[in-house]
């Protein structure tokens, strides 16, 4: 009897082990974690058999099919075949719209060991159901090599998901340095995988004008270069030079090219054109537009600069709207960012113009009038059917009535915006912030700007702030991670200063907060070094966990 009873278990041992081990794996595996997933102990292999069958099958949905598809051609060389279809096939993908699900980007997956079927309320919940999928599938499948005898094998479950923020978004400052193309892609694409849906792009700054506008031309050959660039971290005094010119700029097609590329992607691409403030490249190009005619060079120190546009010359207004059309005519998105941050009034107070503005407008005093500045620029912007977004500091002197605050500088702008009725996107600096260290121990970090953000504060973050009511909580849209790039000069730096803090935004924007565990989180990004690796980008390995940013924090 004891025999027969340990023969039993042994097999039990033998034969439930791989099914839950895969399970498990595959469950560590996915960032953001799901809503709900119940593992089964089955498999479901892809083959060259295997068809793709959407419905409705059109330009929208057909991306995912593609996206799908191209996963498993890459690394075993079969070509799944797409097709419209009603109903489930054995062996087959089925992807359908089903008007039941509630949330736009939510689906149901579910594997079973006779094919796949995916519902989803919109084409963007059929490609994030794909992306679950692309993480269950082997790491591989992100080569662009064939593998040799690949076993294109998911572990069947029920996965239903929905994001529990709408705005779940990355930021990226190409003024201070530029990046590639083929590298903006590859940014994009590392939003996708992990369902984010916005790239704030920030355009222009003191340091580099980087957007081809065709009105002003010398925006580009004048603001979009610097004579030279600080060298290590900036001091108060003797700061020293490489004495390298820098610059360049993305054309109109390259524009194009890009917000084509993250539309594919289900992403939107937010512009950012800086005003009044850090505008000393713009102002470099056209000093007709400051308060003192200039002349001006673009900048080469970081910081704040004290020129910015004059906010009393309307033909700084005629600039600014000209440029903005051209820049709404590129990018589709319901949101225009403004900047509105750092922008000092050291010149407006001595400035005739400005000082006429005042009085004429029977404004307080410069808070006000930047005020006016950004009131009557969203007063464009809304007319041409879109909406502003501004930092924290468009709350000083009064608040543009369409507009949405960005709080970079804590969450008070945040709460105050929200308070008052206006939408929110929370990018506290404390948690958000990429620039900054990941880890207490500086000896083998590259240079960063010298505050300290660890993967753990960035995925203690609730964007929830508890000072707000559950209506005025419906103001917040979600959060954003920020990437200035004053010291990160190489797309290898900037992948290993976005990653893996940017996939904790992901997670922190989509996952239930009752479902955050920082410990299953670790785990599960330890998992998918494997396919970071395979896909060759770069990332931070060093201690996740910090005690001491915690305590601090509290």
């Amino acid at each position: 009897m004891k025999t027969s009873i340990l023969l039993t278990t042994i097999l039990l041992i033998i034969f439930a082990t791989p099914s839950r081990v895969m399970s498990m794996e595959a469950k560590k595996a996915l960032i953001p974690a799901p809503v709900s997933a119940v593992w089964g102990s089955g498999t479901f292999t892809f083959s060259g058999q295997t068809k793709i069958l959407v419905s409705p099958l059109n330009e929208q949905t057909r991306l995912s099919a593609e996206l799908l598809a191209g996963l498993v051609k890459n690394p075993t060389g079969k070509s799944l075949a797409i097709m419209q279809g009603e109903k489930p096939a054995k062996g087959s993908v089925f992807m359908t719209l089903d008007g039941s699900i509630k949330n736009n980007e939510g689906y149901v997956l579910e594997v079973t060991t006779k094919g796949l079927t995916i519902r989803a309320k919109s084409a963007v919940g059929l490609f994030y159901a794909v992306q679950t999928i692309r993480q269950l599938l082997p790491e591989d499948v992100e080569k662009a090599e064939l593998v040799a005898n690949l076993n294109l094998s998911i572990p069947t479950c029920t996965i239903t998901d929905e994001p529990r923020f709408a705005y779940r978004g990355m930021h990226l400052d190409v003024g201070r340095h530029l990046f590639p193309v083929k590298n903006i892609k590859r940014y994009i694409d590392m939003l996708a995988m992990h369902k984010m849906n916005n790239f704030h792009w920030h355009l222009t700054e003191d340091q580099g004008w980087r957007i081809e506008i065709k009105k002003y031309p010398k925006l580009t050959e004048i603001g979009a270069y610097r004579k030279e660039t600080l060298a290590g971290l900036q001091k108060k005094t003797g700061n020293t030079f490489d004495g390298i010119p820098y610059g360049g700029f993305y054309s109109q097609n390259e524009i194009r090219e890009v917000v084509a590329y993250a539309k594919a992607k289900f992403i939107t691409i937010i512009p950012e054109i800086e005003m009044p403030g850090h505008s000393c490249a713009a102002l470099t190009a056209y000093p007709e537009l400051s308060c003192t005619g200039g002349p001006f060079e673009v900048r080469k120190l970081w910081g704040v600069e004290e020129d910015v546009f004059c906010a009393g010359n309307d033909r700084v207004f005629g600039f600014v709207e000209d440029v903005l059309t051209e820049v709404m005519d590129l990018f589709p998105s319901q949101y225009i960012h403004i900047g509105g941050d750092e922008c000092p009034k050291k010149r407006w107070e001595k400035c005739p113009k400005c000082q006429k503005r005042i009085k004429e407008q029977g404004l307080k005093d410069e808070l006000e009038l930047q005020s006016y500045f950004i009131r009557r620029i969203e007063k464009f912007v809304s007319s041409k059917g879109r909406n502003i977004i501004g930092w924290d500091e468009i709350l000083e002197g009064g608040l543009a009535p369409g507009a949405t605050v960005m709080s970079w500088r804590g969450e008070e702008g945040g709460i105050a915006a929200a308070k008052s009725g206006h939408d929110v996107i929370m990018t506290p600096g404390k948690y958000t912030y990429f620039c900054y260290y990941q880890c207490e121990d500086r000896t083998n970090q590259p240079i960063a700007l010298g505050g300290y953000v660890p993967l753990e504060l960035t995925y203690s973050y609730d964007p929830l702030p508890k000072e707000l009511s559950a209506l005025e909580q419906k103001h917040i849209l979600g959060l954003e991670g920020c990437l200035w790039t004053e010291q990160i000069q190489t797309p290898e730096l900037l992948e290993y200063m976005s990653y893996p803090r940017t996939f904790a935004i992901a997670e922190t924007g989509w996952s239930p907060a009752n479902l955050k565990n920082f410990d299953s989180f670790v785990k599960r990004i330890t998992e998918m070094h494997k396919r970071y690796d395979a896909i060759g980008v770069k990332y931070y390995t060093g201690e996740y966990r910090d005690t001491k940013a915690l305590k601090e924090k509290k």
